[in-house]
């Protein structure tokens, strides 16, 4: 009762979900271009997610996993479905999500080992996957009702129902772990602690076993996305989307997103995408357009590429742009392999990677 009756009035007086202002890029989130300038060492047509033990950089790639080897990618497995998210385990093992219904657990060994296959009514859009304790994996569902290619319809219809998920590796049990959550995607464990974006609430939340939330880092002016341990302790965090003041004031008129969805193609709503500048037709807002030619990379963003260093705490400490005039855009996952940071950029397919050592001395880190 009383969070309807908080909802009700935050509506009647425009603060917190009623709101439509959006946080800015300040302190530690402070723009710079060091993303749009990574080294771009692979392209992809349909890269999804990144996984790493530290050593070998594993790639999610439209039906195919596939391990880089630094300058080359070699297949390692070929499914029958889309690939939307992958882990690394240990004993060398591999856990694939395949079109967010079903996972599997691969040998990386090469002894032959059959495949574990794990499936039942509570995988749907599973969109991150991460191990828990020595029998457990973690998964999120971003929806219920929405695959993971629909992200963009979960968020005009303002949904809450991702899940976390915990899977028994031993038994093939899964148990709904917290659900009504807002389009949750990614998860990662620090001892006792289970950490989760949750997108649409622009915020990064602790569950415990039992269900309850606690918020670590919230008012983001981001999506959040997907989470990964930093080999020196602490966490990288990527966000695949920005907020705009235009989305924030669409999400909270039913009506006018009702027809749109109903009457517009998809492509060209008013909502985030993971890339952009590609049609005349995309909505545009305010400064979002090109003066001579130039588009201002102050603009309001349509797309946007981030990765965020959080210490332990999750505190960020520093972060990684490519702002409104930059490509590297739709970032959904970073993983560290050696002295390197690799990121995925998902809108334009792009695997960049950057030295850890000239990211700091550049930020003064």
């Amino acid at each position: 009762m009383i969070p309807a009756l908080r909802e009700i009035a935050h509506r009647i007086l425009g603060r917190g979900e009623g709101a439509i202002t959006v946080p800015p890029f300040d302190g530690a989130l402070k723009p710079n271009q060091v993303l749009e300038s990574a080294e771009v060492v692979a392209e992809f047509a349909a890269a999804e997610d990144l996984a790493s033990d530290g050593s070998t950089l594993y790639v999610a790639d439209g039906q195919l996993v596939l391990r880089f080897d630094g300058s080359t990618t070699h297949e390692l497995r070929r499914f029958d479905a889309p690939v939307t998210a992958i882990c690394v385990l240990a004993n060398a093992r591999l856990a694939v999500a395949l079109d967010g219904r079903e996972i599997r657990v691969i040998d990386l060994a090469g002894g032959g080992a059959e495949d574990r296959v794990y499936s039942g009514p509570e995988l749907h859009a599973i969109n991150a996957l991460a191990p828990g304790d020595a029998d457990t994996l973690l998964a999120t569902s971003g929806s219920v009702t929405e695959s993971c290619a629909e992200w963009a319809r979960d968020l005009m219809n303002r949904g809450r129902t991702g899940r976390l998920l915990s899977i028994s590796l031993s038994s093939g049990g899964i148990r709904v772990v917290a659900s009504g959550l807002g389009y949750a995607f990614g998860v990662v464990t620090a001892g006792a602690t289970t950490t989760v974006s949750e997108s649409w609430r622009h915020r990064i939340v602790a569950i415990d076993g039992d269900g309850g939330v606690r918020p670590l880092l919230d008012h983001l002016p981001v999506y959040p996305s997907r989470i990964s341990a930093a080999a020196g302790g602490g966490f990288w965090l990527t966000a695949f989307i920005a907020r705009t003041q235009l989305v924030e004031f669409v999400l909270r008129e039913p009506g006018y997103r009702r027809r749109m969805i109903a009457e517009i193609d998809p492509e060209f709503w008013i909502v985030p995408r993971l890339r952009s500048g590609e049609s005349f037709r995309e909505p545009m807002q305010g400064a979002h357009l090109k003066t001579m030619g130039v588009i201002k990379p102050w603009a309001p963003p349509r797309s946007y590429g981030l990765v965020v260093r959080l210490d332990d705490d999750f505190t960020p400490l520093y972060s990684l742009h490519s702002r409104v005039d930059g490509h590297n855009h739709g970032v959904v996952a970073a993983a560290e392999v050696g002295d390197g940071l690799y990121v995925l950029a998902k809108g334009p397919g792009r695997l960049l990677r950057l030295s850890l050592a000239t990211v700091k001395r550049e930020l003064g880190a």
